[in-house]
């Protein structure tokens, strides 16, 4: 069986949806999941600045680099937001370092145009799952994370969205081959679920 592995991260003009802040970039990467060979092949890749139509703080810009000048003639997220949901309807597994954050922040600005979502997806955060990483078992900053897994990783292209969406899959991917994360059973939950449906 193939399942839809999607991995994403967002940059946003601030931390809570609800609160007005948007998204100004977009990172995320389909892949195709073999649960026979166990191996993730990649099937398509959205990688854009998007226009908030909304002012960025300056600390958010110091942090992100992403400046107004920069995504004033971007596509916005009414304009994008479609693309982004047919991928969500389709995907089986939502993988993101800080899940809580992007899962969420996707989610409310998907919902808030009206806009589907799987609800049965199930969600993969390499930063709860990546407590191996540090001393104390705290969550990992991406960073972090890669240094453990010998993962390469340049701090001065942190923080733009395809850039950290590719490097926390290239840590997800040698985190799976040695077996410090455990997506098995995810996996056969979502492939009973499946095999129920399609016997209903």
């Amino acid at each position: 069986m193939k399942l839809v592995f999607s991995a994403i991260d967002v940059e946003t003009t601030g931390f809570d949806a609800d609160k007005g802040h948007r998204i100004t970039e977009v990172g995320l990467i389909v892949y195709k999941y073999c649960t026979e060979k166990r191996l993730l092949e990649e099937v398509a890749r959205i990688s854009t600045l998007v226009n908030p139509k909304r002012d960025i703080p300056l600390e958010v810009q110091e942090i992100t680099g992403i400046t107004p000048a920069m995504v004033k003639d971007k596509i916005t997220w009414d304009e994008l937001a479609p693309k982004i949901s047919n991928v969500m309807k389709k995907t089986d597994v939502f993988i993101a370092h800080n899940a809580d954050f992007d899962s969420i922040f996707v989610a409310t600005e998907l919902l808030r145009l009206g806009l589907e979502i799987n609800h049965d997806m199930e969600i993969f955060c390499t930063m709860e799952n990546g407590r191996f990483a540090t001393p104390l078992g705290k969550p990992p900053r991406l960073e972090e994370l890669c240094w453990a897994l010998d993962v390469p990783f340049n701090p001065d292209e942190a923080h733009r969205a395809i850039y950290d969406t590719e490097k926390m899959m290239e840590a997800f991917k040698v985190g799976i081959e040695k077996n410090y994360f455990n997506i098995d059973d995810l996996v056969q939950k979502i492939v009973d679920s499946k095999t129920v449906s399609e016997a209903a």
